[in-house]
């Protein structure tokens, strides 16, 4: 018998597509916790208004204001402009602290922290409160939150231009310091306060946990009542809060309830942990059923270890059958396959089931043959899996692992074989629109152009919105230029491949191919087919920065103070910033130097810049998404070595993101994300001796090497970038393995056969970017 109210098979949901290449080297932005957390989700809804004003909306006609609205409204004007001015003279009086606070944020050494303290005592007034909001940042990131407090009571003292701040985190500050009730005032009437904050909507949240703080439940539930029923009452931490304030006072059967929903429905919180620490502690501990959903969901998050964990603590639950602690014994063994730590010897010992788990099995069964490379076990496995279990999800999975294996050893009859049956009876699957293109491009490569132009059609129409679609387009354009001689067709295919991914790898070849097909073209009505590509819709961007805009000024001041992750959410709150937020946020890092970060924040801005044409962005925009860094040396190492600068450029905005500093896992550095094997070889080349590894954190070093390195790999490749960037990034055995497995029409051909979709996207996206840096700033035609 089953567990009530848990469907074992479908418990495991599939978990989502993950990006398929992550750049080695990449700088991060640091965490910014629960208040970071807290700030972004309180400007979230202020933005998404914002972007939702994009092109094509309406606009309904304005009512005119009544006298009283429009004195209200002037009032609130006069005391905007009051703020405005406050907040400008503050950023102007503050801009020497900068560099200073932003070292404390990032070193919090004893030297650092003397620094901003010097110079909040040779700056009083608006000076001095910047700095002390910077030192009390610091000393909560060092869980010093006694002193954190005290220093964020002195900003007040010294100037109120970011009194909201000073407010919200010196609250947090005393809470953590279990000094509670002297965050009573700095919470109440928060909103009336300051109600334009990003954290007038928390402020209540915060509130009540002082009050717990303080053992009073009575006051926190009264002032989480105060936002029942809004936004906020639906987020996690409200819950918890109002669950503590309730088990407090006594309300078991309520704070039970509202721990039990936190420990399901959010499994992945910080506060899912705590539920369930307070479920026992009452006695009324989740169910079997609820502990499992509660392991699946930690599955699906790829948090296998944890998941282990939990399947093992279930399957002793003494209420379960066990036909129950046979299936959790196999869930559990997922998890060790994840984890790269499961034999076939383990697989032969686990139970023989009859229900879901059975495919499980099979699955755990399919993956150790393709480890083993023993295609007849696993061709056997697959035909079961089918044949018994034709809707599992792990018939599913299996599938598109097998499909894998066959594709990677060149295996194109059992590759399709299994991508067929995935889509044929998974065709909803996340899996389903990479395995449908894969085969269509094979039919490609093996000259079954009917065939291939049949699915990549259907790609389109199918799957509009995957990263497959402007692939199928180019190709299938390819084969009415290059096979059926449709001259204009194909250019319908190229002109809607350009029209909607102007900027893709596919939509600057798109191009290319117009200019060759020219006047053969002719009038062709379109295909339709053309009608089902996606269309974005992309809100309209300006490079006007309201300056007198409060939250971009406030923004500022924050950046002064190195207060970096409220930035964002800082821009987000203020109307109107779907249109020139990302870049408002960009160009506050680049004004300092910090170009990754500020091209990070435009990769990260969710605007999809490159399906449209340069010339429909402003120009600001794209020299933050490209930035020259560097560009002294990494033009004069490029011509030194017969390289394209741009070329190198593109390669390093892949690599590490212009982050000088930056260490891979595999322990690549710097620019160009080199081993201290390669450098130490090109040193010798160039004739440096003493190499050492810190050599490559410096910059000009690091190009020096590293453009010596690409050169040479180039040469290996016969100068031709897509082989000798394949390399790169996968290393020379595989690039040659693939050079010699087929007779590739062009080097598009070749690119879009890489069987590895990291090192793929990873070529498309330097020959994008190379093109882009050359319409940047590259000579004018």
């Amino acid at each position: 018998m089953g567990l009530p109210g848990c469907a074992w098979a479908s418990a495991l949901k599939k978990p989502a597509k993950a990006a398929s290449h992550v750049q080695k080297g990449k700088a991060a932005t640091g965490k910014a916790g629960k208040k970071g957390a807290v700030s972004a989700r309180a400007a979230k809804g202020a933005k998404g208004k914002a972007v939702a004003s994009g092109r094509g909306e309406k606009k309904l006609p304005e009512r005119k204001l009544t006298k009283a609205e429009k004195a209200a409204e002037a009032k609130r004007s006069a005391a905007e402009t009051t703020q405005v001015v406050k907040l400008n003279s503050a950023f102007v009086a503050t801009t020497q602290l900068r560099p200073m606070a932003q070292q404390l944020a990032s070193t919090r050494s004893g030297a650092s922290y003397n620094g901003v303290l010097t110079y909040a005592g040779g700056h009083p007034g608006i000076g001095a409160a910047t700095a002390y909001l910077a030192l009390g940042h610091a000393y909560a990131l060092d869980h010093k939150y006694a002193d954190a407090a005290d220093a964020y009571k002195r900003v007040d003292a010294a100037g109120d231009a970011l009194s909201d701040y000073a407010d919200y985190l010196g609250a947090q500050a005393l809470i953590q310091a279990q000094r509670g009730s002297e965050a009573y005032g700095l919470l109440d009437h928060f909103g009336d306060r300051h109600p334009d904050s990003i954290f007038a909507a928390t402020a209540p949240v915060l509130l009540a946990n002082a009050y717990l703080d303080q053992k009073n439940p009575s006051g926190a539930v009264s002032a989480l009542q105060a936002v029942a029923g809004t936004a906020e009452a639906d987020h996690v931490d409200y819950k918890f809060a109002l669950a503590k304030a309730y088990q407090a006072q006594g309300e078991s059967g309520k704070a039970a309830g509202l721990y039990r929903y936190i420990y399901v429905a959010t499994p992945l919180s910080y506060e899912a942990g705590q539920a369930r620490a307070q479920m026992l502690a009452m006695g009324q501990g989740p169910t079997a059923a609820e502990r499992k959903v509660h392991a699946d969901q930690l599955f699906n998050a790829k948090r296998y270890g944890e998941a282990s964990i939990e399947y093992a603590s279930v399957k002793n639950d003494s209420s379960l059958g066990q036909a129950d602690r046979d299936a959790l014994e196999i869930y559990s063994a997922v998890c060790d396959l994840k984890l790269k730590r499961l034999s076939r010897r383990d697989v032969d010992k686990l139970p023989a089931t009859t229900d879901d788990t059975a495919a499980l099995k099979l699955y755990l069964y399919a993956e150790i043959s393709r480890t083993e490379k023993d295609r007849v076990s696993h061709q056997s496995i697959i035909t079961q899996m089918v044949d018994k279990y034709p809707n599992s999800r792990w018939t599913e999975e299996a599938l598109y692992s097998g499909g894998n294996m066959y594709l990677l050893t060149h295996d194109s009859t059992q590759a399709l074989y299994h991508y067929g049956l995935l889509v044929q009876h998974f065709p909803n699957s996340t899996y389903a629109p990479s395995a449908h293109w894969r085969m269509a491009w094979m039919n490609y490569r093996l000259r079954r152009y009917p065939e291939a132009a049949r699915l990549m059609d259907e790609q389109v129409v199918r799957y509009a919105a995957g990263t497959e679609a402007s692939s199928a387009l180019y190709w299938r354009g390819r084969i009415y230029e290059d096979e059926e001689k449709d001259f204009g067709q194909a250019a319908n295919y190229y002109r809607a491949l350009s029209a909607n991914y102007n900027n893709f790898y596919y939509g600057v070849l798109a191009r290319q191919r117009l200019a060759v097909i020219g006047r053969q073209a002719g009038e062709t009505a379109a295909s339709p087919v053309l009608s089902s590509v996606r269309k974005l819709n992309i809100p309209d961007l300006t490079d006007v920065i309201p300056v007198g805009d409060p939250h971009y000024i406030k923004a500022k001041l924050l950046a002064n103070a190195a207060l970096n992750e409220y930035i964002g959410p800082e821009i987000a709150a203020s109307p109107g910033s779907g249109e020139w937020g990302a870049l408002a946020q960009a160009q506050i890092y680049a004004s300092y130097g910090e170009i990754t970060r500020s091209l990070q924040s435009m990769k990260h801005s969710g605007i999809s810049f490159f399906s449209l044409p340069t010339s429909q962005v402003p120009m600001g925009y794209w020299r933050l998404m490209f930035p020259q860094p560097f560009w002294g040396d990494l033009t004069s190492d490029a011509a030194k070595n017969g390289l394209d600068p741009y070329l190198v450029a593109s390669l390093i905005r892949q690599e590490s993101e212009f982050n000088a500093g930056a260490v891979s896992p595999a322990k690549a550095y710097g620019l160009m994300q080199l081993l201290p094997g390669t450098g130490k070889d090109n040193a010798k080349k160039e004739g440096l001796r003493g190499f050492q590894t810190s050599w490559l954190l410096n910059p000009a070093l690091n190009l020096q090497l590293g453009t010596r390195n690409l050169r040479g790999v180039l040469d290996r490749f016969g100068g031709q970038p897509e082989y000798a960037l394949a390399a790169y990034n996968a290393g020379d055995v595989p690039v040659r393995s693939w050079m010699a497995s087929g007779d590739y029409k062009d080097i598009a051909e070749y690119v879009e056969s890489i069987p590895y979709t990291e090192t793929r996207e990873y070529v498309q996206a330097i020959m994008r970017n190379r093109e882009m840096y050359k319409t940047l700033y590259g000579p004018k035609s």
